[in-house]
């Protein structure tokens, strides 16, 4: 699985294979035919997806090693999709009565005997056996890459996928037939380098690697990003006057960007009240590696903006799977960010629930293992995921599948609540040449969490919410020459771009489940017909949040300067990075309330919020905001590595323009943006945000 940050950019710059409508149906049917030798059994779509093999660049070493999972078949899984629907669906008579951990295992999970079949299969190969998941759904193995390509009948090579360099199969894999009904795949050898889902805004011209010298097992912070001023510290408080040269029929006085909102004001905007602090709840925030500053970064914070809040009384634990590995490959100091932005925001909206930060081994298989072990030990009542893989829901392998569903299906079933943000790329054909929603995003079994831009005033209250779109156009000016316009462009504004907004799309894997049926109209449900045939899907996102980041979160945070000083700053995130760990926070509100009353957590919440969507104040429904604008500054250098002075843009809310996409080798194809808000479950906001009422209205539910 690639999972990838969600990140908006200047160039909207593809990094698979240019696809287009005519190759997607090949996408879908692409995996890799071939019969099985005697006495083996091929893994049906377990090869990479030949577009996703477009741009081969090299060999795998024979020698190389590779770490990976045996996903196993869990046992009658239409009985634990039963129990996930009776314990999930308001009205059932198991509604919110849950099994334990152990009680969903001995149902539903591998037997001992299939996993110690598998086991011994795997040691006849050569590999070294590592862990089996308390569930028994996967085991843990390494070896070469010469004794994957013999023990599961395919070849290893090397392709640029999304602007790196991975390792895929080039054909299904096959297993003997002795363990063929137990084993689903090997999730891990196509290879997965995931990054963190939380965007400024800015643009990746200006980076910094992570350094590889570091003699701290934690990553170095962060390259630094400064709001710059004129911004606001409330929507519409300071304005920009006179901007007709940019044109397009908007407004010639737009307001300037936020700096950034502070928790009292989110708090304010989404209806919490004094009482609503997520008090007994367990917050679980899962990213790759962790942060060494990270507690005394929010202290400062909180005593700063939110006194009466303070992060002490998060009771705060890191649980970090040391060693780190791959920390250069995972750009790990980014991830600092999003560890930031999550546990900030969770505490901002649930200042009472305790946080439990899980840090994986690294960006790729570990953060499922970190994942599972939450889930497997029950160790938080809401499990909230700022990471999704980019069009996984289309290019994703069987295995990958499976495993997340199984494990999601676990925790639907014993009362705990997870979400994964949804992407910040909206159907993701800036970054694929198609039209893909991520996944696990797209799984039926967790909450699929989108982005809005939030508008609040200077009473903290909220003035408007649109669909987070956005477009955007920088002004030319001398100081950004050569490195973004032209001298004959100077004192022009650019053409316009995409600058990213919600993720969600229709999945071309998953069937419609039960709670978005009423719901979602059939034009969304079965928009890839023409791919898969006439059979209704899952569409995502189901709620959002906000996301835009120019009405994000203000942050504190170490940061590394041009000039190399590390050193604490404020600055200002969103994403639906942002828009998944404040629904955590109040989710852990409504678990709090849903207790106090002599009920039971929440959990598995998308049957009830669909029921939700016809219920006054519980849900604000997202419509079409007309045609808003918002000018921004920002520090010249956070774009161009060593630029003085600012840079000057205007963004256009809500974007429903052109959206451009060029491949490894320079070919481009373009079309209209396909998300957008309306009246009811739209394929930008799904229901809307969430009201007023949602915490009484969901613990009663």
């Amino acid at each position: 699985m690639v999972a990838t940050r969600r990140r908006t950019s200047l160039a909207a710059a593809g990094a698979a294979a240019l696809l287009c409508l005519t190759t997607l149906g090949a996408v879908v049917g692409s995996q890799a035919a071939g019969a099985a030798s005697a006495g083996r059994t091929v893994l049906s779509g377990t090869a990479a997806p030949a577009a996703v093999r477009a741009h081969p660049v090299g060999v795998v070493a024979k020698s190389s090693r590779v770490d990976f999972e045996l996903v196993l078949q869990i046992r009658d899984t239409k009985g634990a999709q039963a129990l996930v629907k009776a314990v999930s669906t308001p009205g059932s008579s198991s509604y919110r009565h849950y099994v334990t951990a152990a009680q969903w295992e001995s149902r539903f999970s591998p037997t001992t005997s299939e996993v110690s079949a598998a086991i011994k299969w795997l040691r006849s190969e050569g590999f070294a056996v590592g862990a089996v998941s308390k569930d028994r759904i996967t085991v843990s193995a390494s070896g070469t890459a010469a004794q994957v390509e013999k023990a599961f009948g395919t070849d290893l090579k090397m392709y640029r996928v999304s602007g790196k360099d991975v390792r895929l199969a080039t054909g299904n894999m096959s297993v003997p037939d002795s363990v063929a009904g137990t084993v689903v795949g090997a999730m891990g050898v196509n290879e997965n380098l995931a990054t963190p889902a939380v965007t400024s805004g800015a643009s990746s011209l200006a980076t910094m690697a992570t350094s590889s010298k570091s003699k701290s097992q934690y990553p170095v912070a962060p390259p630094a990003f400064v709001p710059a001023p004129p911004c606001s510290s409330y929507y519409g408080q300071k304005t920009k006057t006179e901007v007709p040269a940019f044109g397009h029929g908007y407004p010639k006085t737009v307001p300037y960007e936020v700096c950034g909102y502070i928790p009292g004001q989110l708090r304010s905007a989404y209806g919490l009240g004094s009482t609503d602090t997520g008090s007994g709840t367990t917050v679980a925030i899962i990213d790759a590696y962790g942060s060494s500053t990270i507690v005394s970064d929010a202290t400062r914070y909180f005593s700063t903006y939110a006194p009466s809040e303070p992060f002490a009384n998060a009771n705060f634990t890191q649980d970090d799977a040391f060693p780190f590995n791959d920390k250069y490959a995972c750009d790990a100091s980014s991830w600092l960010v999003e560890q930031d932005i999550d546990v900030e925001s969770v505490h901002t909206m649930a200042p009472d629930a305790h946080i439990l930060y899980v840090g994986a081994r690294n960006c790729e298989n570990g953060l499922f293992t970190a994942e599972q072990d939450v889930i497997d030990n029950h160790l938080a009542d809401v499990v909230t995921n700022s990471w999704g893989d980019t069009g996984g829901d289309l290019l994703d392998d069987p295995s990958t599948f499976d495993a997340y569903n199984d494990i999601l299906m676990m925790a639907d079933s014993t009362g705990i609540t997870v979400q994964f943000s949804t992407g910040d790329d909206g159907d993701n054909f800036n970054l694929l040449g198609l039209s893909a929603a991520d996944f696990p995003a797209s799984s039926p079994y967790d909450t699929a969490v989108g982005g809005t831009s939030l508008e609040i005033n200077s009473k903290g209250q909220q003035v408007d919410q649109l669909g987070w779109s956005t477009g955007r156009s920088f002004l030319c000016t001398a100081n950004v020459v050569p490195a973004l316009c032209s001298k004959s462009e100077v004192n022009t504004w650019l053409p316009v771009g995409y600058d990213g907004g919600s993720g969600g799309f229709t999945s071309y894997n998953f069937t419609q489940p039960w709670y978005q049926a009423p719901v979602v109209p059939s034009t969304l449900a079965l928009r890839n017909e023409y791919i898969i045939g006439p059979t209704p899907m899952r569409v995502t996102p189901d709620i959002s949040m906000d996301a835009d980041p120019s009405t994000g979160l203000l942050m504190g945070l170490h940061e590394t300067f041009p000039n190399g000083t590390v050193k604490y700053a404020l600055t200002r995130y969103g994403g639906t990075s942002l828009a998944s760990p404040l629904l955590a926070g109040v989710i852990a509100d409504a678990d709090q309330a849903a207790v106090a009353a002599g009920g039971a957590d929440v959990g598995f919440i998308n049957p009830a919020i669909y029921r939700l969507d016809t219920t006054s104040g519980a849900i604000d429904d997202i419509v079409p905001g007309g045609k808003q604008g918002e000018y921004r500054v920002d520090h010249a250098w956070t774009y161009i590595t060593g630029a003085k002075g600012t840079l000057q843009s205007f963004r256009e809310i809500t974007y429903e323009g052109v959206i451009a996409y060029c491949d490894e080798t320079g070919n481009c194809a373009s079309r209209p943006n396909t998300l957008s808000t309306a009246k009811g479950y739209d394929s930008m906001t799904g229901l809307g945000a969430i009201g007023p009422d949602f915490v009484s209205d969901l613990s009663a539910f």
